[in-house]
């Protein structure tokens, strides 16, 4: 058996279109006999439309044939080129120039210090380093660690801001979730208990009221100030 484009399609399309058994369509896309079954019995894939795999290159008309006439049979799917182009390809291992290499220990302390949630694994894949660098950084024992202090590794050109953005988000939520399991609930200091609320009154209410018992006892002077007995000469003409 091959792997091939859409199965589910392919086989939509066999059982509608041919005299195959469901034991050769099973095997030709990989499926149960009992799924192709309820494809048959239009329990399964209800809304899928058929692959015609003959139109997409991936079977050919005399090996259908061939299956149709022997019920023994079984097909054998070529090689699709769309199927080439659409296998997910491994990413390459990043690539940090050696003008920078000496630049990774500055970024594994700032991530060491300010974000503890991103693990050593995701450290040493974004940038490009090994457990072993990560673990000297974190004990002092690294053979440069003197001169090493944390500098973000956007401002030292090692990774892009989107790019650690969304690894600090993946971390922190991983985190979060692991501590709720754990029954561990973060805590907020904008947030108190319903019953502790009540038992600290508000200081302004005090100083308020510490004003209005004061404000009983002032005097004109104390507001408009004492006279000097000055008298405008105006006023005495």
């Amino acid at each position: 058996m091959s792997d091939i484009l859409m199965p589910k399609a392919t086989a939509v399309w066999l059982v509608d279109n041919t005299s195959l058994s469901f034991e050769q369509i099973a095997d030709f896309c990989g499926l149960h006999p009992l799924e192709v079954r309820g494809i048959a019995d239009g329990e399964v894939a209800r809304d899928i439309r058929g692959a015609d795999p003959i139109g997409n290159g991936q079977l050919t008309r005399e090996e259908l044939d061939r299956a149709q006439a022997n019920p023994d049979y079984r097909m054998k799917a070529q090689v699709s080129r769309h199927a080439e182009l659409l296998k997910p390809q491994k990413k390459a291992p990043r690539y940090t120039p050696v003008s920078r290499r000496q630049d990774r220990p500055d970024a594994i302390a700032w991530f060491l210090r300010h974000h503890p949630e991103v693990t050593d694994a995701q450290i040493s894949k974004i940038l490009g380093t090994t457990k072993a660098t990560i673990e000297q950084v974190r004990a002092r024992t690294h053979w440069n660690a003197a001169n090493i202090k944390p500098v973000d590794p956007v401002t030292l050109g090692l990774v892009g801001q989107l790019e650690l953005d969304a690894l600090v988000k993946k971390a922190a939520e991983k985190k979060a979730k692991d501590d709720l399991k754990k029954g561990i609930v973060p805590e907020d200091p904008t947030l108190r208990p319903a019953s502790e609320e009540g038992q600290f009154e508000p200081e302004v209410e005090e100083e308020e009221e510490d004003f209005r018992a004061k404000r009983g006892d002032l005097k004109a002077e104390d507001v408009f100030g004492q006279s000097t007995g000055y008298v405008d000469e105006e006023d005495e003409d």
